[in-house]
């Protein structure tokens, strides 16, 4: 499929792709490969498969999209080839199947997005937990015995070093058996070993607000001590040219091995050859969520890492699957195949815990793999470029309908992170939806928060500000399950008509408030930043979670002086952002219970913060909190509070800081009482209840105890006339 490339079109998405976020005059694949230590400038294809893109064009501001359903193996030429005789244009080129296009007419990037995932469906609503740190390395699952206690004592570590942590993310070592063929990860066992009794373990983690995800692959490999259990139930994909077993179905209780590579597809595997499950055949189906929930889920969790599921080492695309009993090969199914593995989990999960929301991880994925999983870039290496262009790979997947997502934080493969690139990919991945710090270090060490002791301190108040920041993005979460909305959004979807953003992919917008211009480079001391036009940027300070007196016109370049410490920040006209102002450590266990609300009160605006428990699914039957908060600027500026559903909040009090280039106030008035001004911070501090108005940075600060029903705020500008004139 041939469309022509107009002045000014520009391209992205294409899922998860390696380089600059723009792919005009690139050519690229789209064949998901397990790509360890991959290239980020040039490695193509990486782990998923979505083949939908956007179009948008610099010079009239107008996007729309393609999305092509199809799931055989494809490739994108942007503009790379060129003809004298036609005119300049793109084309789609797959392997099979049909050119079934769903073209998403926009007008607008948001609106693309929001409708691609209207048609594929919209991100999942995972736990509250799922956005805080998700402790991870290969090396505590790999241990002779006792990998059990030396992950608690991880968890111990991070307490110790106050440092916030939710989750631990297990890696596969822990189902590793003793076979014929020396130690091998056999799925669904665990290692005495290495895990005497894993409930037990489970319900010591969940007692420290731990989640633990554990590892579940869909390869079996040949010497599996139940190998019976798969061949038996009719569960794996079939050889290509088995056609006594795939048409007739006999099957046998036992299987030599000589036997199960002549009936079915046999490819590498971790450890050896290995037979692969065949989630398109609904037996399969019913027997894995049946050894997911009696290996798995039944020790105490509800939450599953699914791995390796690019079936991409079986060579052979003509074996067969089921697909429901109309028969079809690997090749054209394979990239359905995490989809199903994480749907059949997610039902496997709401059964063995009706009320309990699902949070599951997946590697690979097709278009629609946002509706039961949060992913990742994969296994990336530890470098700077990889810290540079995996930012612009988040950014293609959120503009591609996966919002919870992000990267390996310091890098997965390779040797460990210098402390600099440690700091800056820490300050970089904090505002990313998913947060791990993940690694097989190739020098045998391993990437920890508190690995550089120096340093720690910038690696904790990073992750610090983090977890302050969980009323923002958990109620960007919830806007994106709901609406479709980009958590991480490009400029150039935000400032359509700013041509100068269309090719920017270091900077981007968390929502629509804050935006991020993270340090990526090597010993920098300066960063440049390009401010979109269309609004005004406000210096942001992390450390206390304030606008600060820098005040930047957009349409132009800031140079910001950098250290070791900085985080570039800034909030833009209009903004309103929820933050905890009560340090919490741990999402499971600790609630935000002192709210301040950051406005820029230079135009009008609105947002809705959104609360509920976090980790049930009670929100669906109406039991969350809506605060739709609106701002109306002027002489006078009134914030408003309108709430919806039946949760009851945790905040006890909530402060506003408000910036504006206005005057100090005359008055501030809450749910029609005028409180007291309080001239010197000290004793505003001190008090429950009053303003105070900070006159470096043009903010007056209210504090106020909760109020449960609606209610407003005004703010009065209007000059007082104290000599009577």
């Amino acid at each position: 499929h041939t469309s022509e490339i107009m002045e000014g079109d520009c391209f992205y998405g294409f899922g998860e792709k390696t380089g600059r976020l723009n792919k005009l005059h690139q050519f690229m694949t789209m064949s998901p490969n397990d790509t360890m230590g991959y290239n980020p400038i040039n490695a193509d294809s990486l782990y998923k498969h979505i083949p939908f893109y956007i179009k948008a064009n610099k010079k009239t501001g107008k996007a729309c999209g393609y999305f092509y359903h199809n799931m055989n193996e494809c490739s994108f030429d942007m503009g790379r080839s060129h003809s004298n005789y036609w005119a300049h244009h793109s084309t789609y080129e797959v392997d099979h199947g049909d050119i079934d296009l769903f073209f998403i007419a926009g007008p607008s990037v948001k609106d693309v997005v929001r409708d691609y995932t209207y048609l594929t469906g919209r991100s999942a609503m995972l736990p509250k937990y799922a956005l805080g740190y998700l402790g991870s390395s290969m090396y505590y699952s790999e241990l002779d015995k006792d990998c059990d206690k030396a992950i608690e004592g991880f968890i111990e570590t991070a307490i110790d070093e106050d440092i916030p942590i939710d989750g631990f993310q297990l890696s596969s070592g822990y189902t590793t058996q003793k076979t014929d063929e020396g130690d091998k990860r056999c799925v669904f066992t665990w290692s005495s070993d290495r895990f005497p009794n894993p409930t037990d373990f489970f319900k010591s983690m969940g007692e420290k607000g731990i989640v633990v995800s554990p590892n579940v692959k869909p390869g079996i490999l040949l010497v599996h001590p139940d190998i019976d259990k798969f061949t038996s139930k009719d569960m794996l994909v079939k050889a290509s040219d088995d056609e006594e077993l795939y048409a007739v179905g006999a099957l046998k209780s036992h299987f030599a091995v000589g036997d199960i590579e002549s009936h079915y597809a046999v490819g590498a595997w971790w450890g050896g050859k290995g037979v692969f499950a065949d989630f398109t055949n609904p037996k399969c189906r019913e027997e894995w969520k049946k050894l997911l929930v009696d290996n798995v889920l039944s020790k105490g969790t509800a939450s599953v890492w699914n791995d390796n599921c690019e079936y991409d080492s079986i060579v052979d695309k003509d074996a067969k699957v089921d697909y429901d009993g109309k028969g079809a090969t690997i090749g054209e199914t394979r990239v359905q195949m995490a989809n199903i593995m994480c749907k059949i989990t997610d039902e496997a999960i709401r059964e063995n815990n009706p009320n309990i929301r699902p949070f599951i991880v997946c590697r690979a994925g097709h278009s629609g793999i946002q509706r039961y999983a949060q992913s990742w870039a994969g296994d990336n290496r530890t470098s700077w470029d990889t810290l540079k262009y995996n930012q612009a790979t988040v950014l293609g997947m959120s503009m591609s309908g996966v919002s919870n997502y992000g990267a390996d934080i310091g890098g997965f493969y390779g040797e460990v992170p210098s402390t600099e690139l440690f700091v800056r990919w820490v300050q970089a991945g904090i505002f990313m939806p998913r947060f791990s710090i993940h690694s097989v270090n190739t020098d045998n060490t391993v990437t920890e928060p508190w690995m550089y002791p120096e340093y720690t301190h910038y690696i904790r108040g990073a992750i610090k500000f983090r977890y302050r920041l969980l009323p923002y993005m958990y109620s960007l979460m919830m806007r994106s399950h709901s609406g479709g909305d980009m958590i991480m959004m490009p400029l150039m979807a935000a400032y359509p008509s700013d041509d100068n953003c269309y090719d920017i992919d270091d900077i981007y917008l968390l929502g629509d408030s804050l935006l991020v211009a993270n340090v990526l480079d090597k010993g920098a001391d300066m960063r440049k930043v390009y401010l979109p036009k269309g609004s005004n940027y406000y210096g942001f300070s992390y450390e206390n979670d304030r606008v600060s007196l820098d005040k930047f016109e957009g349409g132009a370049t800031a140079e910001i002086p950098v250290d070791l410490e900085s985080i570039p920040l800034f909030v833009v006209s209009g903004a309103i952002i929820p933050i905890a102002k009560n340090q919490m450590m741990n999402m499971s266990k600790d609630d935000v219970n002192s709210l301040r609300i950051i406005c820029v009160a230079d135009k009008s605006s609105s947002f809705d913060y959104y609360e509920d428990d976090g980790i049930t699914l009670d929100y669906q039957k109406g039991i969350y909190r809506r605060t739709h908060i609106d701002m109306q600027v002027g002489e006078t500026t009134t914030i408003s509070f309108a709430y919806e559903g039946e949760y009851k909040s945790t905040i006890k009090d909530i402060e506003l800081a408000v910036t504006s280039d206005n005057n100090c106030p005359n008055t501030v008035v809450v749910d029609g009482r005028e409180l007291e001004h309080y001239l010197r911070q000290q004793d505003y501090e001190q008090t429950d209840e009053g303003w105070y108005y900070d006159i470096e940075s043009r903010t007056t600060f209210i504090r106020h105890p909760y109020i449960p029903s609606n209610y407003t705020v005004a703010i009065n500008y209007n000059s007082m006339d104290m000599l009577g004139m």
